[in-house]
């Protein structure tokens, strides 16, 4: 197999210093939410292993996973492509075209057999023998097939790849479907989102080069150190949702206040994402912040949900419906009954005593 230079030979051949260098690992070890240990550990897999050949490809797509990805800030989409991969086919950041691009595909996969990663972005439509997104005069379902049976594993950018999306809303015309209902047989990595934040696509990527593995999974095939929490749990806004206090109507007061859009059919609630702590544009905002509820795009399904602004109903928790007087009086009830039940326990207790006192003097 072609031996493929390191990260760190890359960074050394453009005149990165040592220190940028490793100032560059810290960074890229924050952005997953490792420990600061853990940048001595990607220090040595950018200076030992090689770099990834990867295969970018694109179904039915808006391409709005790749805009996501070239602005990431933590690492730069730049480190990434020039340095820490190999990205030797995406048909919307390469300039070889026409056959010239296609051969590369060829060259690749026979180069690198079991060695490859192959990126996804967009999906493949079932519908017509496929023929409803042609790549290179052929069916991208075609494609998609050829270049998936040796790869090493498989990752799924964007809600179109992990789940369908928009493509596959009803009534879904050309049957598009997500990538593993077409390819069953590789690990699949789920980056949903429409699209999916930038560092979280990269940090995905670093973590894979650094440990040599794919990152844990949750149920649903996510990488649970960007999935595993809901985007209500870390929600500024959150004080305001316990405390029952929320928009009524955009524009009004309460959303001048800052209060939670639950009202307003915010899906942060049901939402698994890294939107309220890693945010968007190198941490600068994020939806929520920016005064509108979140509308669950990195959900399965959530094109087939109901509006964007339909109400949550099947949320309960602590402060709906209420307000931060009656939720108060709630607490101290149940505090005030509980003093109560601890004064009748005690006083049980303290009869029992003295009937033993008095039986034993008897």
């Amino acid at each position: 197999m072609q031996e493929l230079e390191t990260f760190y030979d890359v960074m050394r051949r453009q005149g990165i210093s040592r220190r940028s260098f490793l100032k560059f690992c810290s960074l890229t070890a924050a952005a997953l939410g490792l420990s600061p240990t853990f940048a001595g550990k990607i220090a040595y897999a950018m200076e030992s292993k090689p770099r990834t050949p990867v295969l970018w490809l694109h179904g039915l797509e808006c391409t709005c996973c790749s805009e996501s990805f070239i602005r990431s800030a933590h690492p730069l989409a730049k480190d990434v492509v020039l340095s820490m991969i190999s990205l030797d086919y995406d048909d919307t950041l390469m300039v070889s075209a026409g056959h010239q691009a296609e051969a590369i595909l060829d060259e690749i996969t026979a180069k690198y057999k079991g060695n490859y990663i192959l990126a996804c972005e967009g999906n493949p439509p079932l519908n017509q023998d496929g023929m409803s997104c042609i790549i290179a005069g052929r069916p991208y379902l075609e494609q998609l097939k050829r270049v998936a049976k040796d790869c090493k594993a498989i990752i799924s950018w964007g809600s179109c790849a992990s789940w369908g999306c928009v493509q596959a809303a009803k009534p879904n015309p050309t049957q598009a479907v997500p990538i593993h209902k077409v390819i069953t047989d590789k690990p699949i990595i789920k980056v949903p989102g429409c699209p999916p934040i930038a560092e979280v696509m990269t940090g995905v990527i670093a973590y894979m080069l650094t440990f040599e593995r794919i990152p844990e999974l949750d149920r649903q095939g996510r990488p649970k150190m960007f999935y595993s929490q809901r985007i209500h749990d870390k929600c500024y806004r959150r004080a305001h949702f316990d405390a029952g206090q929320f928009v009524e109507a955009w524009d009004d007061e309460f959303a001048r206040e800052g209060y939670c859009l639950y009202k307003m059919g915010c899906k942060g609630p049901t939402t698994y994402n890294a939107c309220s702590t890693t945010r968007w544009n190198d941490g600068t905002s994020f939806p929520i912040q920016s005064g509108h509820g979140c509308i669950g795009c990195s959900e399965d399904g959530f094109w087939d949900k109901g509006t964007f602004y339909d109400r949550l109903t099947t949320i309960h928790p602590f402060g709906i419906e209420g307000n931060a007087d009656r939720i108060g009086g709630t607490v101290a009830g149940v505090v005030g009954a509980t003093v109560a039940a601890h004064a009748a326990a005690s006083a049980i207790r303290r009869a029992g005593h003295r009937n033993d006192d008095q039986g034993g003097r008897e």
